[in-house]
């Protein structure tokens, strides 16, 4: 054993002793399109919702969305563990999906679902009255191909 390699502390291993009590999610839909706009690359969007006090939490979901760890981890330790649930679902992280389930976030179980492919669940955001949701999940299956497309590429190796 010459090289151990460190555990990275990741944001799915909260110890008990950092509980952090979930905060509200509630959004005008045009705060949602917004958000779907920032998803998409909208930078202007992504850091008014990052300086704002209402919806900082979106824009670093925006950044979690991209893989930035320390947006994952200011989710966990905030509040929005149900977001980066949402995130990891997108994922496809299936103990996202069933805590987000367990824990009665159908929406943002949906989203998650939807925004990895599933079109049972974009067709249940619509169904349930939840277009601006679609419209974000949408945008998420979107920018997962995108971030696949890059990790595939070999000329952009080592850029995220």
């Amino acid at each position: 054993m010459f090289f151990k390699k460190k555990k990275k502390n990741t944001p799915e291993k909260v110890e008990a002793s950092e509980v952090v009590k979930l905060k509200p999610l509630r959004y005008p839909p045009k705060i949602l399109i917004g958000w779907a706009e920032a998803i998409s690359g909208n930078e202007k969007l992504r850091d008014w919702f990052l300086e704002s006090d209402q919806y900082k939490e979106l824009g670093l979901t925006v950044h979690a969305l991209l893989l930035k760890d320390d947006a994952r981890d200011w989710l966990m330790k905030n509040g929005f563990a149900h977001l980066m649930a949402m995130v990891n679902g997108a994922e496809g992280n299936q103990e996202a999906i069933h805590w987000l389930e367990k824990a009665n976030f159908q929406i943002l179980k949906n989203v998650a679902l939807a925004g990895d492919r599933d079109d049972d669940a974009l067709k249940w955001l619509i169904n349930n009255g939840h277009q601006e949701f679609a419209i974000v999940a949408q945008r998420i299956r979107v920018l997962k191909d995108q971030i696949e497309e890059r990790h595939n590429d070999i000329h952009s190796i080592g850029r995220d």
